[in-house]
């Protein structure tokens, strides 16, 4: 009878009527988007799974859930756009990366170390030099200068002992 997109283009609902009886009743099909692993097992695509390895990247970094959320549906809309019924994780890792990055520079550079092991290429190391500050820490019997990602406690990744 009637066909309309639902979420944003993720679901078609339809208002369809039984032949036999005559009532009418709507349907909502939806296209689930499976996740090839490198194991060879596939599972359906989450947003959770994006949100939580994302967290962890963005831990002790000004980021909200709803900035991981609205990551995360990008990341999402942009898998269902390439009209693939499967898609690798690869590709689903991939495509965080440049959400993630407009989000929070430090989130990217750590999720980027993690993922794809950049933390040895010279993009890499020139990216986090970018986002790199030097600090003094006084200490009461020596001064240390170190290096460091973001100034929060526990988050200081390198001391070099000076004087």
């Amino acid at each position: 009878m009637d066909s309309r997109t639902a979420d944003d283009g993720a679901a078609i609902r339809r208002r369809r009527a039984c032949p036999s009886c005559g009532r009418r009743f709507t349907t909502q099909e939806t296209v689930i988007l499976m996740v090839g692993k490198r194991s060879g097992a596939t599972e359906p695509f989450t947003r959770d799974k994006i949100v939580n390895g994302v967290r962890r990247a963005c831990q002790g970094r000004p980021v909200t859930e709803d900035q991981l959320a609205i990551l995360a549906q990008q990341v999402e809309d942009e898998m269902r756009s390439r009209g693939c019924a499967e898609v690798s994780s690869h590709e689903v890792g991939l495509a965080i990366l440049r959400p993630l990055q407009e989000l929070d520079e430090v989130a990217y550079m750590r999720f980027a170390a993690v993922y794809r092991g950049s933390s040895h290429s010279l993009t890499s190391r020139k990216r986090l030099w970018r986002c790199v500050r030097h600090v003094t820490v006084p200490d009461t019997s020596r001064r240390v200068t170190g290096t460091v990602i973001d100034s929060r406690p526990g988050t200081l990744l390198a001391l070099a002992q000076t004087g």
